[in-house]
Parts: structure tokens; sequence; C-alpha cells
């Protein structure tokens, strides 16, 4: 197998965006980089690589991880040639030793499979994203596990699938979370709105890949803007700030998004306000 110090090696080595960048054409956007997905045929480009980050993540069809990974899917090559193959890239000298009698304890014959399938097993039984997720995050911790003790596996590729799959359902709930919030604002205002915002913008910070990222960053703009419509007056013209602040986030990541025309009003509002102001 190859050691663990040159796996370090090949890691830190690939560049995510010349890697992809062979097989696509990725085109600046903000941080990132944007195409069309390599996966799945797509007219409107879904698929975002990110360089500080070192992971790619396409929200048409769902795909996502790093450049091995990528390289794993799109060759349809093993773990171990997708490591040897950024290596060649990168001039990296690729070490392979023999697993020790120690090593392999008690990696038996069917210890790989029994890890496994302990988080597989809980993939199955994650409850619904409205119920308490505990399961679906021991789900994670044991698949992370799996990855950690079999690299190389012939799984890892689905191991990591399933990971991602299961982040989304937590991404999922934090948005109902969201979705509460807003709507609470709309009847009960108070500090509802905040709450929207405060768990928007964290679920961007801790599922920044996933599909509802485009509605958490339209929800924080959303709810800034009520919360300025219902803002006393010495506090009006720093939340209409607030709001044409978010309008250009919103919009520098998603020019054609589906929420644009409903920001540009939000935008447009604001705007007024503040000129109306002076």
């Amino acid at each position: 197998m190859i050691d663990r110090e040159t796996v370090d090696r090949i890691y830190a080595a690939a560049n995510i965006v010349d890697i992809i960048g062979d097989y696509v054409t990725l085109k600046r956007k903000g941080v990132n980089y944007q195409a069309c997905c390599p996966f799945h045929n797509e007219k409107t480009p879904s698929f975002v690589v990110s360089p500080s980050k070192g992971l790619y993540k396409c929200f048409g069809c769902g795909k996502g991880g790093n450049a091995v990974t990528f390289l794993m899917e799109h060759e349809g090559i093993s773990y171990p040639e997708a490591l040897k193959m950024v290596a060649k890239r990168y001039g990296i000298e690729v070490r392979e030793k023999e697993l020790t009698e120690e090593e392999t304890y008690p990696k038996g014959e069917y210890t790989e499979l029994a890890r496994y399938y302990s988080g597989y097993g809980l993939y199955l039984d994650s409850p619904d994203p409205r119920l308490d997720q505990t399961q679906t995050y021991e789900a994670i911790n044991q698949l992370q596990l799996y990855l950690e003790y079999y690299p190389q596996s012939e799984r890892a590729a689905e191991a990591q699938k399933i990971m991602f799959e299961l982040q989304e359902k937590l991404a999922y709930k934090e948005l109902l979370a969201v979705r509460l919030y807003y709507n609470l604002g709309t009847y009960m205002r108070d500090n509802n709105y905040l709450s929207a915002v405060i768990t928007a913008e964290n679920a961007l910070k801790n599922y920044p890949y996933s599909k509802y990222r485009e509605e958490f960053m339209f929800y924080v703009l959303r709810s800034k803007y009520e919360q300025a419509i219902a803002s006393v007056e010495e506090k009006l013209q720093g939340r209409y700030r607030e709001v044409v602040d978010e309008y250009y986030t919103y919009m520098n990541e998603y020019p054609e998004g589906k929420y644009v025309k409903q920001a540009q009003k939000f935008y447009d509002y604001a705007s007024k306000r503040i000129t109306d102001a002076y």
C-alpha cells in the first residue's frame, strides 16, 4: 500500500483547479471557479470548484469530492491509481510498503466489510430531516472512520458519496429551520428574522457546497430586508445598507439565479430609501 507520508504529500501538492481544468473549461466566479458539469449534460453551469477548500461540487447531479476522487470518478480508476496519477503529475515519488502483522490486525477477512456496513446500516436508518439527526451524524462519523482505515478500498468512492448525501440531509434540516424562523417572523417579528439570518449563515459555513446554497443566501437577503422594513428609525439606514450588501453578495454568485427578480425588488426599494434619506 502507499504509505501515509506519500499520500499526504500527494494531497498537499494536488491543485484541484489545474487537475479539473484538464477536463473542463473553468471560469472564475468570485473566489471559486464554475463550469458545466462533466458528469451530466447541462446548459447552465452548476459545477463549482473551490481552490481554497480543494473541493468540487455539482449542484445539478450532486457529485462532489476532491481532486483524487474526481480522477477516480472521471477516469474510472481506483483510489491508488488516482493517487499515482496525481503523484506523476507533480513529480512525487510513490513509496509503497507491505503491511506488517500488527498493521493488518485486526483487519481480518471481514473487518473491512464490518466497518463499512456499520456506517452503511446507520445511513439506511437515517431519519427524516424533520427528526433528530443523531443517527445521521453517527453514520457520517462511521464512514469517515472507514475511509481513514481503508482509503484505498474499492468502496471508498461509494462511502464518500453516501457522506455527501447525509450532509445534504443535514443541510436540508437547517433549511427547514430557516424557513420556520422566517415564517414566524412574518407573523410575530421579534427576533425571528435575526434567527433566520444566523441559521442560514451558519449553514452556508457548514455546508458550503450544498444544493440548497442559493436558497440559504436568498433567505439571508430576504430576512434582512424584512428586518429593515420593521426597524425603528435610527436603525433604518444601516439595515437598508445591509440589504444592498447582501444583494451584491447574492448576485455575485447567482447572477442568473431563480430569485433574481425578488432580489432586485429588495435592492431597488432599499436603495431608494437610502437615497431619500439624503
